[in-house]
């Protein structure tokens, strides 16, 4: 399940087994082995590679299937108004374009 996990997250920012394993300081060999299911990281690569996905550790872990996770911390109130505006407008146009299709 982690394997699968790490690889999905890995292809949907367009990276390589290699720039991922620069990117988390590791062989890209480990990196292999995780999504091969060869091995398990560590809790300490777990915990990097939750933060550096911007998902939570239990969806890596297949303990959840929510991979939805954004990180504010170190943002002021303001910029996290702006996030969630963000966010929210999204939703809006998201829900608009799958009301278009159902029409």
């Amino acid at each position: 399940m982690i394997g699968d996990r790490i690889k999905t997250l890995r292809t949907l920012r367009n990276l390589s087994q290699v720039e991922l394993a620069k990117k988390l300081n590791v062989s890209k060999q480990s990196v292999s082995n995780w999504e091969n299911d060869n091995i398990l990281p560590s809790v300490e690569v777990v915990k990097q590679l939750a933060e550096f996905f911007s998902c939570r550790t239990d969806y890596l872990l297949g303990l959840e299937d929510d991979k939805n996770y954004i990180e504010v911390n170190g943002l002021n109130d303001i910029q996290l108004v702006h996030v969630q505006n963000i966010i929210d407008d999204l939703r809006r146009v998201n829900s608009s374009d799958n009301a278009k299709k159902t029409d």
